[in-house]
């Protein structure tokens, strides 16, 4: 088994996400733990407690052994009330004391919703949870939802069951079966415990026959009726989840035999929801877009591209595609500032790729297929990228460079999708079309400041952080070839070599970039055993000869001059090539 197959918190996040409202949550006390909120075992002995010493009892260390050596028999809560003889009424006015925050407790945070309430509340809010069962009296996980926007349809008695919403049609349906501290018709007696109305019984059933089952802070070993309901249940349409501190009770392993479940073991019920949930809102920005979908826009483009009667649905569909990649990444959670680890640096990275690719795909679409000046479109889109990144200017060197990627990966599509149409003009007049430099600090042409290490995301240092380019010569190239494959798949067709096509790119946007300078300067910087600076990728170590020799060949030499490359002039190119081998050189042998 693999570790990511293997590990149950990701696959329990994985379903959740990809089985939204289908699993339902059982939660006890040890949900409200963090909250400072007494389970009933700690309301027993604090009983005991208040009780003995009411009768002139000496504070004791152990009060279970106390308890257990005066009356001969362990502690029990239920036995406790019973021999009290303490009415529903006076039960409940007890629980009240020990759940209901007072002002000293709202000021030093106890008692009131903790992370697992709020992460619990996310689930809800986001539609991947819809039913949750709960034993615990307290209001702890309804107040987190109420701040949340979230109103719940709360079931906490029989009465409210019979005129409750119908299960369906409610975003969220909160059982509480043992009653709410403030109702006097609380469960919380072994007898009241051991049987529960048939009403309940019906939605239980049905709850466990229907629904995946995710167990925090549940025991099973006081609660009767329920562990009895959990064994009716034979149907396991969705699996079981149950989490644990530690070893699991002899009850809680029979439940989770009968459920066929798995025991996931957690530091405490804040910290594992909170891991949940962060897993969950990783896969939903990570998560590509159905493929369909994107084979449809896809499909638009084509359609709209061929029939000049159809360009103002072409651009609507840029327009639409362009605003709604522009709401995800202002909705997605990519902070620049503080964290800049290789996880970070990694999570931006797949966000910025997952919300981009249907656009990607359709420029690529007009790289290939586009006729007259249908890249001006694409520089709009482009710019409408930068500016969207320009708008921070302090945090992390690494993820303030990343937001511009997105703009990247477009220039890196047209390109590859008009250089399988061999449309050489439209490509030149592409990559030198002026851009903004960041911060409004003049503008540079397309190719010197969105193409590998020219842009100021490209630097190796930062693209090693991702792991399995750790120790590739030229990182960014190397994880850009394999993406840009995938995605060619909508608008290159069947090539025999997509590597050739790849590194054809990037090869002629390495010449391009010299045009920044003159015949001269690179004459100058050759005859000093030196070269000009010039950005080169995975072509400059895997097949950079076999691209240089096949620009230099009659026919496809002829045509990028003539389309403007290298400034139009034969002799330029010459050279521009010897400067680029001269680096490739230097590659070879590591010391560029």
């Amino acid at each position: 088994m693999s570790a990511l197959t293997g590990d149950h918190l990701i696959r329990l996040s994985f379903s959740i996400y990809e089985n939204p409202g289908v699993y339902a949550l059982l939660i006890g006390s040890g949900v409200s733990r963090a909250a400072e909120v007494p389970t009933g075992w700690e309301i027993t002995l604090d009983l005991i407690r208040r009780i003995a010493l009411a009768q002139g009892e000496e504070e004791q260390t152990d009060w279970v052994a106390w308890y257990r050596e005066k009356k001969g028999k362990e502690a029990n809560y239920s036995k406790l009330v019973s021999e009290l003889g303490l009415s529903p009424d006076e039960r409940r006015s007890i629980l009240h004391r020990y759940i209901e925050p007072s002002t000293e407790d709202r000021e030093e945070g106890r008692k009131i919703p903790t992370q697992v309430h709020y992460a619990i509340a996310d689930l809800v809010q986001a539609g991947f949870v819809s039913v949750i069962i709960t034993t615990n009296f307290d209001r702890l996980l309804e107040n987190a939802l109420h701040e949340k926007g979230v109103e719940p349809t709360i079931v906490a008695s029989v009465d409210a069951l019979k005129g409750a919403e119908p299960l369906v049609h409610t975003n969220c349906y909160l059982i509480k079966l043992h009653g709410d501290y403030k109702d006097a018709r609380i469960l919380n007696t072994d007898e009241e415990l051991s049987r529960y109305p048939h009403e309940y019984n019906t939605l239980l059933d049905r709850i466990f026959d229907e629904y995946g089952l995710l167990v925090c802070g549940w025991s099973g070993e006081w609660d009767h009726a329920l562990r009895e309901a959990i064994m009716r249940s034979s149907a396991r349409r969705y699996s079981m989840f149950w989490t644990a501190l530690g070893a699991p009770g002899t009850v809680a392993e029979e439940l989770i035999a009968h459920r066929k479940g798995h025991l996931i073991t957690i530091e405490n019920a804040d910290s594992f929801f909170v891991k949940i949930r962060d897993y969950i809102e990783t896969l939903a920005r990570t998560h590509r877009k159905n493929p369909r979908s994107i084979d449809l826009l896809v499909n638009s483009a084509k359609r709209y591209i061929a029939e000049p009667e159809y360009r103002i649905q072409l651009d609507e569909l840029l327009t639409s595609e362009t605003q709604l990649f522009l709401e995800k990444l202002e909705s997605a959670d990519l902070p620049v500032e503080g964290n800049s680890s290789a996880e970070e640096f990694q999570r931006h990275v797949d966000t910025y790729e997952a919300t981009i690719e249907p656009l990607a795909r359709i420029v690529g679409v007009l790289g290939r297929w586009g006729e007259r000046e249908e890249w001006k479109i694409v520089i709009d889109v482009v710019r409408s990228i930068l500016g969207y990144a320009d708008r921070e200017r302090s945090g992390s060197t690494s993820l303030l460079s990343l937001r511009s990627y997105p703009a990247v990966l477009l220039v890196a599509a047209y390109g590859i999708g008009a250089i399988r149409a061999e449309r050489w003009e439209a490509l030149h007049r592409f990559l030198t079309e002026a851009i903004k430099s960041r911060y409004g600090t003049g503008t540079k042409p397309m190719v010197e400041g969105l193409f590998l290490y020219s842009w100021e995301g490209g630097r190796d240092s930062f693209w090693q952080n991702i792991k399995e380019l750790e120790r590739k010569k030229t990182p960014l190239s190397d994880h850009l070839y394999p993406l840009l494959a995938r995605w060619g798949e909508s608008f290159v067709g069947v090539v025999p070599d997509f590597e050739e096509l790849y590194e054809m790119w990037e090869v002629l946007c390495s010449i391009t970039y010299c045009e920044r300078y003159t015949l001269e300067e690179i004459q100058a910087s050759i005859s000093n055993s030196n070269f000009a600076l010039m950005p080169v990728g995975r072509s400059g170590w895997n097949h950079g000869n076999r691209i240089l020799e096949l620009i230099q060949s009659e026919h496809l030499k002829r045509n990028i001059l003539q389309a403007g490359f290298a400034k139009g002039k034969s002799e330029f190119l010459d050279v521009a090539i010897a400067n680029f081998q001269r680096i490739a050189i230097n590659m070879q042998h590591r010391l560029y």
